[in-house]
């Protein structure tokens, strides 16, 4: 399977329920980027510039298992994450800026979303009709 790489809409989630109690006056923070869908990442993992960018604050730190080893790694409030019409707040994991944006497990279960490996996108579950489903056996 080659990569997968999907267009996502991110925005500073804590700012954008501040400006529904009405207790922000300037628009929520917000970007566009892209994403490398990795069904191997448990999380939504963001580059320390795109974090800047939204101004997400640190909340605290995570062990992550990678193939060089253990290393810890900031994790920062959530971002409401746009996908193909699809969205939900996931909190964030840095990575360094030369590793690319992840789309990992968590989110692409909660959206409802599967990779079709020989088309090579990102495709809502077949399984559920089109329309965002969540399985609770």
């Amino acid at each position: 399977m080659g990569k997968v790489i999907v267009k996502i809409k991110l925005t500073n989630y804590v700012e954008e329920q501040l400006k529904k109690l009405h207790r922000l006056k300037t628009k929520p923070r917000s970007i566009e980027t892209e994403a490398l869908v990795d069904t191997g990442a448990t999380r939504l993992y963001l580059q320390s510039k795109v974090i800047r960018a939204l101004g997400l604050r640190k909340e605290g730190e995570v062990v992550s298992r990678t193939t060089n080893g253990s290393r810890k790694r900031a994790v920062y409030q959530a971002a409401r994450l746009e996908l193909q019409g699809r969205d939900g707040a996931f909190q964030v994991v840095e990575v360094d800026d030369d590793v690319p944006n992840l789309l990992g497990q968590i989110p692409l279960e909660y959206l409802d979303f599967v990779v079709d490996p020989k088309r090579q996108k990102l495709i809502p579950n077949p399984d559920h009709g089109g329309t965002q489903m969540s399985e609770e056996y």
